[in-house]
């Protein structure tokens, strides 16, 4: 019995080591079916896909506005000064007052010039009677030479001193002309019919032609002209984007332009750009373009400010919805919808705005399908359950 001893062990070993090895197996076996049992569980815990509004991108016509500093002139804006010195006697006008083309604005006091214009009548006068007494003088001679009592000589020195006499009448006439002129200019006129501006001087203040400061300034306001500037790169847009061969050409097809006032609000009547400058000012690199303006109601006053409203029409503009975009690092993006619902963040090229529109030029095209809202929580290559808006993007009329 004692020689079987060891043989005893060695089964009993390995009836251990099956009996562990089984219990590996079947520890191993239940975790296999725990595992297949969780999988479903946990795929069925997954969020679904977010539900977002998506649009097809339309396109349509739309018209864009850029705004340009400008400033406001009357039709006709000048300075009203004496052409004469002298007293101012009196001033028939007030301040802000309409006045119409011919009106006497100022009196300066004219006897000095009245003086003058008497003087030269008198110095008239007097040459006329040397005409008369050199006539005579050459009647007198004109029988005596032909019958050669005295010489010729004498006869054509009397007819040198009547054409004298007779340049001095001239002289004379002219004169008194003058003093005429300079006697009408103690009444100082309105040249056109405008409103008055401030009056510095006053009734007894001592007024020349060299006065720095004007009388008074004078603005005809039927119509203003507002003159804004385009810079090199806007001018050479302006040239591609209206038609025209020439700028006198090109003004004629330019479309009418709004006014904006220092308050915003719009001025009721268009206007038509009318005048491009012949060249560009060295020291702003700018050019000069002039709008006019109907102002019968005198709303418009020459010092105005505002700004010119030029529109472009862009046909069949591809319209994003602001709201659908998204700005990084200085680009505008979109997000696409692609095959098996998938989103693609797409840079887009911006060209302008139409109310709360992007006008865009690049990056989408007709027919694309873009995500509306919700795209802050979008990543790249993100699926998404895509829901039909109502309507499309450019479908909806943007009111400028």
């Amino acid at each position: 019995m004692k020689s079987l001893h060891p043989l005893f062990l060695m089964l009993n070993t390995v009836k251990q080591f099956n009996a562990v090895k089984y219990a590996f197996a079947v520890v191993f076996a239940t975790m296999i079916l725990i595992g297949c049992k969780s999988a479903p569980e946990q795929s069925a815990a997954a969020a679904p896909p977010p539900a977002l509004p998506v649009s097809a991108i339309n396109s349509s016509s739309e018209t864009t506005f850029i705004e340009y500093p400008a400033s406001i002139q009357g039709a006709v804006d000048i300075d009203v000064r004496p052409q004469v010195s002298g007293y101012l006697q009196s001033v028939l006008v007030n301040e802000g007052a309409y006045v119409t083309a011919g009106q006497t604005l100022f009196k300066i006091n004219e006897n000095p010039f009245r003086e003058a214009l008497n003087n030269a009548k008198a110095s008239l006068h007097a040459a006329e009677a040397a005409i008369l007494n050199a006539q005579l003088e050459v009647d007198k001679l004109t029988p005596l030479v032909q019958n050669k009592v005295v010489s010729d000589f004498q006869l054509k020195t009397a007819k040198t001193a009547y054409k004298i006499a007779q340049a001095n009448a001239e002289q004379a006439r002219a004169n008194v002309a003058s003093a005429q002129i300079n006697l009408g200019y103690t009444n100082v006129k309105a040249t056109v019919s405008g409103y008055i501006g401030r009056i510095p001087k006053k009734q007894g203040s001592l007024v020349s032609p060299t006065d720095q400061t004007a009388l008074t300034q004078l603005s005809d306001i039927h119509e203003v002209h507002v003159y804004f500037s385009l810079g090199e790169t806007d001018f050479n847009n302006f040239n591609v984007n209206y038609p025209g061969k020439t700028p006198a050409d090109r003004i004629k097809h330019l479309p009418a332009v709004e006014l904006l006032l220092a308050d915003n609000s719009t001025y009721p009547i268009k206007g038509k750009i009318d005048m491009i400058d012949g060249q560009f000012d060295k020291n702003t690199g700018a050019i000069t373009l002039r709008a006019s303006f109907p102002n019968a109601s005198g709303i418009l006053r020459s010092g105005n400010t505002g700004k010119i409203r030029l529109g472009l029409l862009h046909d069949n503009a591809i319209l994003v919805p602001q709201s659908a975009t998204v700005e990084m690092q200085d680009k505008v993006f979109v997000f696409t919808v692609g095959d098996s619902s998938k989103v693609k963040k797409q840079a887009i090229t911006i060209v302008g705005k139409a109310g709360e529109n992007y006008l865009v030029n690049t990056g989408v095209k007709v027919g694309d399908q873009i995500v509306l809202s919700g795209i802050d929580k979008l990543q790249e290559g993100m699926v998404i359950q895509p829901q039909k808006a109502a309507d499309k993007v450019a479908v909806a009329k943007t009111k400028n």
